[in-house]
C-alpha cells in the first residue's frame, strides 16, 4: 500500500476516483517486488482494459507468475485506468505507476500488452501516453521502455504495428523466457541491439526489420512441463470471474470454419489430470476461492475429465467447492457431465448453436445436429435447471432467411420441452454479428453491412411470439469497427491514433463507443472503412497477415472454405488427421505421426 509518509500526490489521486482499490494493489498473491539493486529485466503488464477485466483472464496470471520465476526478470502490472482516474492523473501531472512498487510504468525496461480484442486498441495509447511513452517505436529513444504485444492479434499485427517494438507470436510460455533472457544479456547496451536481438528470435515480429520469411508461431508442445501457476493474484475487490482459472488443454479440434481461436490455437496439447489436480489442490489452499473454472475452447472434450471427476468427486458432494465448465458442447454428454459438477442448481446453462438450421452448421462446420440441440435440452430441464441461455450468430456467409427464423424453432423447442419437465423455461437469446477473421476459412468473406446486420436483429427479435423468450443482439456499428481492424493494415494506426487523441477510449464498452468519430475519423483521413470490412478478397490477394505463419497453411483454408459453400463438413481432428498443416511439424501426438 501507499507509504503514510510524506506529501504522496497518488493519496489525493485515489481518494478522489471511484474504485481506488483498482489501483492500489497489495493482492494476496502478487508476490513482492525483488531488489531494486539487481541487474533484472523490470517488465510491466500492461492490459488494454479496466482492473476487473484484465484481473479474469488467465493468461496475464501465467506471465506474470511466470516472469517471477525468471533469475533474470521481475514482473508488475497495471491496468488501463478508469476515465475518471485518467483525468485525475493528467490534472496533477502525474504519471501513470505499477501496483507493485509504484514505480513509473515508463521506467521499466519492456512494456508488455495483450491483444485480446480489437476494440482494446484504443486503450492501449492511453497506458503509453499516461506513463509518457511515445506512440510510435520510430520516435523512442534510449531509456523509453520496449514494448511488446502478444495474444490472438499479433497473428494480424499491422493496424497496431507502428506503436509495437516486438510482437510475440504464439504461447507465452515458451517465447516470454526467451525474450527477457535476450535482453538481459544486452542490459547496458542500446535498444537498437535489443530490438534487432528480439528480431532473430523464432515467434518474434519486430515491425521496424521486415522478415525475410513468414514469422512462425511457436507453440508449448507439453504442457505438463512448461510453466503453469501455482498461486494466483486474488483480488481485493469484485471482478468479473471471481475464480480460480485452470488451463486444462490448449487447442480445439472441431473445426468450427468461423472461429479464430480454434484454427489458431491448434494443435490441441493437453494436460494430464495428476498435473491439474496438483495445481487445483495447491490454489485452493493458497487462494481461499471455493470455485474453479476449468478452462480451455471446449473443456467437455477434455480425455481426462473423468478422472477429474473421480479425484474432487466426494468435495463436490459436501459442497465444498464448485468446479465450472466455460461452455458447454450442445449434447446430452455434456449435460450429464455439468449435472456431476453442480451441486446446487442455480441458474441455467448455456449453449452455443450458432445457427437456427442444419444447412448453416453444416457451412460453419459446427457439428451440431437437431438431434443435439434437442438432447441437450432434454437434458437440461430432466436434470433440474430451469433456464438456457443461447448464442447465435447473424451474418454468417450463405446465410438465408430460414436461418434466421430457425432460431425461433430452437427457442420455441426449448420453451416446449422446459413446459414437459415442469420448469421454468425462460430462454436468453444473445445474437451477435459474424466477423470475418484472419487466419480462418472465412477470412476472404465480405462482412455484412451495419445496416442489414440491425435489419436482421431486429427482425429475429421482434417475430419471437413466445414471452419465454428475450432476445438481444450486439450493436452493429460495434461489429462493424471491430471487422475492420480484425482485417487491417497498418494505415489503421493513423485512425487508431487519430480516433485516440479526439477522445475515443474502451471502445468495447457501449457507454464510451462512439461510432460517429470513428466514422468522422475515416473520413478525415481518406479511409475507407468498408473496403476493410465489408470487402470480399479474392483468393490471390497478398493479405496484411500473410508474413505471419499460424500453423495452419493457406491451402487448407481455402480446401474449407471451398467445402463450407458446398456445406460439406469436416470431420473433427480426433477422429483422423484433416492435414490443416501442422502435420508432421511438431511432436504433438496426433501430428507428428500423421
Amino acid at each position: 500500500m501507499l507509504s503514510e509518509r510524506g506529501a504522496d500526490p497518488r493519496r489525493a489521486i485515489l481518494a478522489s476516483v471511484k474504485r481506488p482499490s483498482r489501483y492500489t494493489g497489495g493482492e494476496w498473491g502478487s508476490g513482492p517486488v525483488k531488489s531494486p539493486d539487481s541487474d533484472l529485466v523490470r517488465v510491466c503488464y500492461a492490459f488494454p482494459d479496466v482492473y476487473e477485466v484484465g484481473m479474469s483472464y488467465l493468461g496475464y496470471q501465467i506471465l506474470y507468475g511466470l516472469t517471477k520465476t525468471l533469475p533474470f526478470a521481475d514482473a508488475e502490472r497495471v491496468y488501463t485506468p478508469w476515465p475518471d482516474m485518467e483525468e485525475a492523473l493528467r490534472s496533477s501531472g502525474t504519471k501513470l505507476w505499477a501496483l507493485e512498487s509504484r514505480r513509473p510504468v515508463s521506467e521499466f525496461d519492456v512494456v508488455g500488452f495483450t491483444l485480446q480484442y480489437e476494440l482494446s486498441y484504443t486503450n492501449i495509447l492511453t497506458i503509453l501516453d499516461l506513463a509518457r511513452v511515445p506512440f510510435r517505436s520510430e520516435n523512442r529513444k534510449e531509456g523509453d521502455p520496449i514494448v511488446i504485444a502478444g495474444g490472438p492479434g499479433a497473428l494480424a499485427p499491422e493496424p497496431m504495428s507502428p506503436f509495437i517494438d516486438a510482437f510475440c507470436v504464439g504461447d507465452g510460455e515458451i517465447l516470454v523466457p526467451e525474450v527477457l533472457r535476450a535482453i538481459h544479456e544486452l542490459k547496458g547496451r542500446s535498444r537498437d541491439e535489443k530490438i534487432r536481438a528480439l528480431s532473430k528470435i523464432e515467434g518474434v515480429y519486430v515491425p521496424l526489420i521486415k522478415p525475410d520469411k513468414p514469422v512462425m508461431r511457436r507453440i508449448a508442445e507439453d504442457l505438463d512441463s512448461v510453466f503453469y501457476n501455482k498461486d494466483m493474484i486474488v483480488p481485493n475487490t469484485g471482478i468479473v470471474h471471481d475464480r480460480i482459472a485452470v488451463q486444462v488443454f490448449k487447442g480445439c479440434t472441431r473445426g468450427c470454419r468461423f472461429c479464430q481461436a480454434g484454427m489458431i490455437d491448434r494443435p490441441v496439447r493437453e494436460r494430464s489430470a495428476a498435473s491439474v489436480a496438483a495445481q487445483v489442490e495447491e490454489l485452493l489452499q493458497k487462494t481461499g476461492w471455493e470455485e474453479v473454472g476449468l478452462l480451455s475452447l471446449a473443456t467437455c472434450d477434455w480425455s481426462e475429465m473423468g478422472e477429474i471427476l473421480k479425484r474432487f468427486g466426494p468435495m463436490l458432494k459436501n459442497n465444498q467447492i464448485k468446479l465450472s465448465l466455460p461452455s458447454l458442447r450442445v449434447d446430452a454428454f455434456s449435460v450429464n457431465m455439468a449435472a456431476e459438477l453442480e451441486s446446487i442448481r442455480k441458474g441455467g446453462l448455456t449453449f452455443a448453436p450458432e445457427a437456427g438450421t442444419q444447412r448453416m452448421r453444416n457451412v460453419i462446420n459446427k457439428g451440431v445436429s437437431d438431434e443435439d440441440i434437442e438432447a441437450a435440452l432434454e437434458a437440461t430441464f430432466s436434470h433440474g435447471w430451469e433456464r438456457v441461455k443461447l448464442y447465435f450468430m447473424m451474418g454468417l456467409p450463405t446465410e438465408m432467411d430460414e436461418d434466421l427464423a430457425g432460431i425461433h424453432e430452437i427457442c420455441n423447442k426449448a420453451v416446449s420441452i422446459a413446459k414437459r419437465h415442469k420448469r421454468r423455461g425462460d430462454v436468453s437469446v444473445s445474437l451477435a454479428g459474424f466477423v470475418p477473421k484472419a487466419h480462418t476459412p472465412f477470412q476472404w468473406e465480405a462482412q455484412l453491412d451495419r445496416h442489414t446486420l440491425r435489419e436482421r436483429g431486429r427482425w429475429v427479435k421482434n417475430n419471437i411470439r413466445n414471452r419465454k423468450v428475450s432476445i438481444s443482439y450486439h450493436e452493429p456499428e460495434q461489429t462493424y469497427i471491430e471487422g475492420v481492424f480484425a482485417r487491417g493494415d497498418a494505415r489503421l494506426a493513423d485512425a487508431v491514433e487519430e480516433a485516440w487523441k479526439r477522445g475515443e477510449r474502451f471502445d468495447g464498452w457501449s457507454e464510451f463507443f462512439n461510432f460517429e468519430r470513428w466514422m468522422q475519423v475515416f473520413d478525415d483521413l481518406g479511409i475507407d472503412p468498408d473496403s476493410y470490412a465489408c470487402r470480399e478478397r479474392s483468393l490471390d490477394e497478398i493479405l496484411p497477415w500473410d508474413h505471419i505463419d499460424s500453423g495452419v497453411s493457406k491451402q487448407f483454408l481455402l480446401r474449407e472454405r471451398e467445402r463450407a459453400l458446398s456445406g460439406d463438413v469436416t470431420r473433427d481432428c480426433r477422429e483422423g488427421c484433416n492435414a490443416c498443416g501442422w502435420q508432421g511439424r511438431t511432436a504433438v501426438k496426433g501430428c507428428s505421426d500423421a
